[in-house]
């Protein structure tokens, strides 16, 4: 009988000791700021909202998380302060190069920050993580409406959906019938990310009003509607994504109701925000991500000790 090899680990020893080294750096970095660490359920009574994000559910009808988002907020309106986690979370159909459907991700949540200083801390957290392989790392920020201007020649705050899907078309190469939103998405993705410069922190943010999920909307420079969130691109990968966080439960509710799509809505969550979610910014980071990136993997796979076909 041939010996199997479906029990070996997809990544080596090296990598092993990486991630190990890693994350004393995490910890050691949000210890320094007297950040605290918490614990949260990775299985929850309700999903995620969001409908570009498939959850999984168990046989007894609940749900892995797809992120700590929901239960830290609850922590933070019962009083936690500032807070930080790493944990798996979860995420159906989500496979490839850059994707396995467990994975590793880092969030937190800071009180009273601006997001520019929270940028910040990303960015000190990131060139820290980093330092064995770079020793200086450039950063650079712009706004979404800067980057669609500089890199694809469009205004995205006065385009109009056709002038946008046409765009879109060019850069997917047919039509695939998409919303404003989901044509945004494939020119970020295919135009955009590629472009950015290469071995630089590169922060965008204040992206349309109608990609706010979680985070506030105010009025931009020009007067546009802008989400007030940012997303970190690193060599042609995005590593974080960070919102001033909405703190308004009936506009968390209205946006629950319109993003359902049949999901039950996390009624807990709401109840917490109603009491009083505190004024705060947080993020969340892809670790594996980041690891691939300070080893050099080509596959996430080489990061993992068993990816999800070996699980």
């Amino acid at each position: 009988m041939p010996e199997s090899s479906d029990w070996y680990p997809t990544c080596d020893r090296a990598a092993l000791a990486a991630r190990s080294a890693f994350y004393r750096t995490v910890r050691s970095f949000f210890d320094q700021r007297e950040v605290l660490e918490v614990d949260t359920p990775i299985i929850s009574r309700v999903p995620v909202s969001d409908p570009n994000i498939e959850p999984m559910q168990t046989t007894d009808h609940r749900w892995l998380n797809t992120s700590p988002e929901y239960p830290m907020k609850r922590l933070l309106c019962a009083g936690s302060g500032d807070i930080w986690q790493m944990c798996k979370v979860f995420r159906r159909g989500e496979a490839g190069q850059r994707h396995n459907p467990e994975f590793t991700m880092i969030e937190w949540y800071r009180l009273d920050w601006s997001l520019d200083r929270l940028m910040d801390e990303v960015r000190d957290l990131v060139r820290e993580v980093f330092a064995p392989r770079w020793s200086e790392l450039p950063e650079v920020r712009i706004s979404y409406g800067q980057a669609l201007q500089q890199y694809v020649g469009i205004d995205v705050h006065s385009a109009s959906d056709a002038e946008v899907a046409d765009v879109g078309i060019q850069a997917a190469g047919h039509d695939l019938q998409l919303s404003r939103d989901g044509w945004l998405d494939i020119i970020m993705s295919h135009l955009v990310e590629p472009a950015l410069p290469e071995q630089t922190l590169v922060f965008i943010s204040d992206f349309p009003a109608s990609q706010a999920a979680l985070a506030k909307v105010s009025q931009n420079e020009a007067g546009y509607s802008v989400a007030r969130r940012f997303e970190l691109f690193f060599n042609g990968t995005e590593l974080a994504n960070g919102y001033d966080e909405l703190t308004d439960a009936d506009e968390q509710r209205r946006r629950f109701v319109k993003e359902a799509n049949g999901r039950p809505i996390d009624e807990a969550l709401l109840a917490a925000i109603e009491k009083g979610l505190p004024e705060c910014s947080g993020v969340a980071m892809g670790a594996d991500r980041l690891l691939m990136h300070l080893t050099g993997a080509e596959r996430i796979s080489d990061v993992l000790s068993f990816d999800w076909n070996k699980a």
